[in-house]
């Protein structure tokens, strides 16, 4: 079943003013498509991945985070106590305790915190916004052939918002690459293809039970979109993206089975790319009052070597 897309877009302008949630733009990556790059990291996703390093993009909506390690606590300072318009935060024994529960998410303490101890992952951007900083960059584009990457979360979770990003963009003659789980289905992704130059598509597992269990929905229709995008854009650059995950897909047998969906490049090999399991994003869990589901589970470097050797060659 594919889902409809969850957003946290605004009733639609269109053009230069369409607005969406962003949690990051980051400048100068070069493992995203082609060249030096600017990537988007737009918010919401459907999946719900248990190794997720980016836990901060699942909700489409901005959302609270606390960093307790910066708080100066009520004594030095203590203005998110009479802040709060729900209560959620209090003094307990000469430190500050916080309720997430209880949060209504205004985000005003936030705002009034003075060392970052509270702050938000998430701002509202618009399109010109986004393209007037990415073209601060123009000339390093020209250079490298790089250019603007969106990604998440999932981008086309706002897919109004992506669209005239991407329209815009290429407006602009700005080399685009979208990162796409896949799970919004073809029409949508099709539609962003148009306007697209590169497109990474996850893979995450080839089996349909291990799926679900591993990211909270299955694969079939996820796979089924990638090879009709293949079929219908043949000429379009596409590219397999596989997390390898201990405990999940790390099996040579499971990794050629996945590699086996990817679809086929001009050279007749499967164009995929192998992603190393990291933890760095295990402390933003912390942030957001959240357990990390992958508490213990360590990174093994020399197994994703090997296996990567076996797979590629």
């Amino acid at each position: 079943m594919v889902l409809a897309a969850v957003t946290a877009e605004k009733p639609f302008a269109p053009g230069l003013e369409a607005s969406g949630v962003v949690f990051n733009v980051q400048k100068f990556s070069l493992h995203d498509g082609q060249g030096l790059r600017t990537l988007v990291f737009f918010k919401g996703c459907p999946l719900r991945c248990q190794w997720c390093s980016n836990p901060e993009s699942q909700s489409p909506w901005p959302e609270l985070a606390v960093n307790p390690a910066l708080c100066l606590g009520p004594r030095a300072c203590g203005r998110c106590l009479s802040i709060c318009p729900a209560g959620a935060i209090a003094e307990r024994e000469g430190a500050i305790a916080f309720n997430r529960g209880q949060c209504a998410q205004c985000l005003a303490c936030a705002k009034e915190c003075p060392t970052g101890a509270r702050f938000v992952y998430g701002r509202r951007l618009t399109v010109l916004e986004i393209v007037q900083k990415v073209e601060e960059d123009s000339v390093f584009y020209q250079r490298s052939g790089g250019g603007l990457t969106i990604s998440g979360g999932e981008a086309l979770g706002q897919p109004a918002f992506a669209l005239e990003l991407l329209k815009e963009a290429k407006k602009r003659r700005l080399n685009v690459a979208l990162e796409t789980s896949g799970a919004y289905g073809f029409e949508t992704l099709a539609q962003a293809a148009l306007y697209v130059d590169e497109l990474f598509y996850d893979l995450k597992h080839w089996d349909e039970a291990a799926h679900l269990k591993g990211v909270g929905l299955g694969n079939r229709e996820i796979v089924a979109t990638l090879r009709r995008l293949a079929r219908e854009f043949p000429q379009k650059k596409i590219v397999a993206r596989v997390p390898v995950v201990p405990g999940f897909n790390d099996s040579l047998s499971d990794l050629k089975r996945i590699k086996a969906l990817a679809p086929v490049n001009k050279d007749g090999q499967a164009a995929v790319e192998f992603l190393p399991y990291h933890r760095l994003g295990e402390i933003k869990y912390a942030f957001l009052g959240r357990p990390y589901p992958y508490k213990g589970v360590r990174p093994d470097q020399a197994k994703f070597e090997s296996l990567k050797d076996e797979l590629v060659g």
